[in-house]
């Protein structure tokens, strides 16, 4: 319970970071990304995107952490809210 505890404070604080636009390496494959890339990204919607993700997956962490069952269906909502970000991500966040 205190591992859930602190894994979802650290998810929030996260969160925060990006949101408030400090934590732009904290986003994979954006920090990798070369100038010619970053360029393509609207990062103003990215960082809306995965700080609203990993705003969602902290509370669900302290939810559904518990037993076998709650930790099963834990993975497969943040494996669905994995591939509907990563779709958001390289629809919504790209510039035209």
């Amino acid at each position: 319970m205190t591992t859930q505890i602190v894994l979802a404070a650290f998810l929030v604080i996260m969160a925060i970071v990006i949101l408030a636009g400090k934590g732009d390496w904290l986003i994979a494959g954006y920090n990798t990304a070369s100038k010619k890339e970053k360029e393509q990204v609207n990062i103003k919607r990215l960082r809306f995107i995965v700080g609203l993700f990993l705003l969602i997956v902290a509370p669900l962490l302290f939810i559904l952490g518990d037993n076998l069952i709650r930790v099963l269906v834990f993975v497969v909502v943040v494996i669905s809210l994995a591939v509907c970000c990563s779709i958001l991500a390289n629809t919504w966040a790209k510039k035209k």
